[in-house]
């Protein structure tokens, strides 16, 4: 018996070996932002002034042949996870990424109107109950994703298990939605014309198996002219439950380098709310935005307005922004 026990701690401690860690480069980078914030008279707004620090740490080594690499974020505290993700590159197969957060899929383009900060409707009030209208893709926490390149296009796929979540190892959690899948192609026809298109089935009910996924898709251009970019996107989301209210949104943008440290835009976008058996309700969003780099800080500033918020008629909000940003 003794024999057997060694020969079994053995074996053990072979196989232990067999998997030991393969060196990996670390690197970490971060910003803390400061911000004044502004909204309009109706809102309680209390103190304006607030701040932030962001931290990035990045992870990469070959593993078995594969490349390997591991992100985590954190925001306002060094022990919190505010997104991360493992990616296994397999060469001309692809890459393979479980995401908690960093984006995938439908997701990474539900906006690609260009800016010269914040999108037009960032800091705008949105319902507890509802997310901002227009924007397309099942959201990356607890996503798999599938990303690989196929003559300059690129393809961005991903899977959301029954609502998603982010979980600790071992960890379960009801669905609070049935599954969604969607995906993204980007590219370019052009040195000066970027566009993308995408598509997704996205699941916004308790799993059920009653089909009702929303119908979700985009589609935008960017064109480059000297110092200024126009962009133009469309959306679609065709709700899946009986009595949902659909979406369509125009969107469009100019950004503008006045030299290599000032950037400015504006952009405008409407929402169209098709109430079921009432009136629609076309909800317009205007915003301006300004940037200024000197190496490694940043000034930038939003002011965005919107009218008939969130298909409410005659609801309005409005939000101004200072944001002063150090990278190190």
């Amino acid at each position: 018996m003794d024999n057997l026990k060694k020969i079994g701690l053995t074996a053990l401690a072979g196989s232990l070996a067999a998997i030991s860690a393969n060196a990996a480069e670390m690197s970490v980078s971060g910003a803390s932002v400061l911000t004044y914030t502004s909204e309009d008279t109706t809102e309680n707004e209390g103190n304006s002034f607030g701040m932030k620090t962001n931290l990035a740490f990045t992870a990469s080594g070959d593993v078995n042949g594969y490349t390997v690499s591991y992100y985590q974020a954190s925001a306002d505290q060094f022990a919190g996870m505010s997104s991360a993700s493992l990616t296994i590159d397999m060469g001309d197969m692809g890459k393979i990424k479980f995401d908690q957060g960093s984006g995938s899929g439908l997701s990474n383009i539900d906006d690609k109107t260009p800016t010269a900060a914040e999108e037009v409707w960032d800091g705008l009030d949105v319902a507890a109950t509802t997310s901002e209208g227009g924007l397309v893709g099942a959201g990356n926490s607890g996503a798999w994703n599938y990303v690989n390149t196929y003559g300059g296009w690129k393809l961005d796929a991903s899977y959301l298990n029954d609502g998603g979540g982010t979980h600790g190892d071992g960890a379960t959690s009801p669905g609070s939605a049935e599954s969604s899948i969607d995906f993204a192609v980007t590219g370019a026809l052009s040195d000066q014309m970027a566009v993308g298109f995408g598509y997704g089935k996205i699941g916004n009910n308790t799993a059920n198996d009653l089909n009702e996924d929303d119908t979700e898709y985009t589609i935008f251009a960017n064109y480059t002219f000297g110092m200024g970019t126009f962009g133009y996107q469309y959306s679609n989301i065709d709700e899946g439950t009986s009595g949902g209210v659909n979406q369509v949104a125009n969107a469009w943008g100019l950004a503008v380098n006045v030299n290599d440290n000032l950037s400015v835009s504006y952009g405008e976008r409407e929402v169209e709310y098709q109430n079921p058996g009432a009136v629609d309700v076309t909800e317009d969003i205007e915003g301006f935005a300004v940037a200024y780099t000197m190496g490694s800080i940043k000034i930038a500033g939003n002011i965005n307005e919107a009218k008939n918020r969130q298909g409410t008629t005659d609801a309005k909000d409005e939000m101004t922004e200072i944001a002063v940003s150090f990278a190190f």
